[in-house]
């Protein structure tokens, strides 16, 4: 009669979260930065159809490295919870932190319990009043949470983009600075220092004086000349700019 084939419970979640971190290190890294308006977020991504950037509710975004039908459904699932709660209760008592408890919750509770854990690393954040009300939340595949503060970055060799971005964020940045910062971090995730162009960038932002809704997606010419300011360092027209091009809610 053969033996069972038994694994320590302690390697079975070590085995498990090295499946995961090398599956998420395989793609690109996105960032979420605070600037003087609101929130940023920006990641590495080439496609215009597969987002790795969305909206949840009014001021909430997602954010989102790893398998893109994973955390689509994370996504998916968040959007549906901030309705309902939305329509039972009141717009206002749907928060950042709540879903991000949800997602924690979700990711933890298959990591422990499937055989294979989803590779996804995810950050909700939450646009406040006033940048001190600013929430930003990163949820790991494995289901913990941090309550990051002023920058995050997820996915790829963020090791690498976070050292950039501590030694160049500002939280009072304008739109243009920051996307400079967050494009610089992003080009150096490798260690070695690369160009990233518009055709590159998913970017999106939570603007803080926008009425209700407060996402917007940003590309075409107004991503072009916000990148070409924060790369000459001049002042912040095109970001104020009404008639600049940019990207329509979702």
């Amino acid at each position: 009669m053969s033996m069972p084939f038994y694994v320590a419970p302690e390697q079975q979640m070590k085995d498990k979260a090295d499946y995961a971190r090398k599956g998420i290190a395989r793609g690109r890294s996105a960032v979420v930065l605070q600037y003087d308006g609101g929130i940023l977020m920006v990641a590495d991504n080439m496609s215009r159809t597969l987002h790795k950037i969305s909206e949840l509710y009014d001021r909430i975004g997602f954010a989102a490295v790893g398998r893109y039908p994973e955390f689509e459904n994370l996504r998916l699932m968040g959007v549906r919870f901030a309705d309902v709660r939305g329509y039972q209760y009141d717009r206002s008592d749907v928060s950042g932190r709540q879903l991000a408890n949800i997602y924690a919750q979700t990711l933890g509770t298959v990591f422990s319990e499937s055989l294979k854990p989803w590779e996804v690393e995810i950050v909700v954040a939450e646009v406040g009043d006033s940048a001190v009300d600013d929430e930003i939340y990163r949820i790991t595949f494995d289901g913990s949470i941090v309550d990051e503060q002023g920058f995050v970055a997820v996915g790829g060799s963020s090791e690498h983009v976070s050292t950039q971005l501590k030694d160049r964020f500002a939280a009072d940045a304008t739109l243009a600075s920051a996307l400079n910062t967050a494009t610089r971090a992003l080009a150096h995730e490798n260690g070695e220092e690369r160009e990233l162009e518009a055709g590159n960038l998913e970017v999106a932002v939570l603007e803080r004086a926008r009425e209700h809704r407060k996402f917007r997606r940003i590309h075409g010419r107004r991503l072009r000349t916000l990148l070409d300011e924060g790369r000459s360092g001049t002042g912040r027209a095109a970001a104020d700019d009404p008639d600049a091009e940019g990207g329509d809610q979702e």
